[in-house]
């Protein structure tokens, strides 16, 4: 459903803290992604509706970063900066889909995320 939030990450100093904090709170249980690239862990909750990562960063807001689950990643971007926000060019996560980092129009920042199994 466009709008629904699909995922939520949690940018860390330490992320087997972080991951002990989320657990500990909500008994998420976290597993590899499976990116090599990185250390990427996430928890699926709600029957896999909505995904859950811990991971070390040093880019820090203090806020979680909030994906919204969107049919048409161009169509939303135009539509965001049509409203008067801004929406980054669009990333691909192999496999899985597409997401374009993104603010409000009041400067708020957002994430959008189109499932496509053909991303590359």
């Amino acid at each position: 459903m466009a709008g629904e939030i699909v995922h939520i990450e949690f940018p860390s100093v330490d992320a087997d803290r972080a991951q002990k904090f989320w657990s500990g709170l909500f008994g998420w249980n976290f597993e590899d992604s499976g990116m090599t690239e990185m250390d990427y862990r996430i928890a699926r909750l709600w029957d896999g509706k909505l995904g859950i990562a811990v991971f070390p960063s040093e880019k820090r807001s203090g806020c979680p970063n909030y994906y919204y689950a969107v049919g048409d990643i161009e169509a939303a971007r135009a539509k965001i900066k049509e409203l008067g926000g801004e929406a980054e060019e669009k990333m691909p996560v192999p496999k899985m889909g597409w997401f374009a980092a993104c603010k409000d129009s009041e400067g708020n920042a957002f994430h959008i995320w189109q499932v496509d199994s053909s991303a590359a």
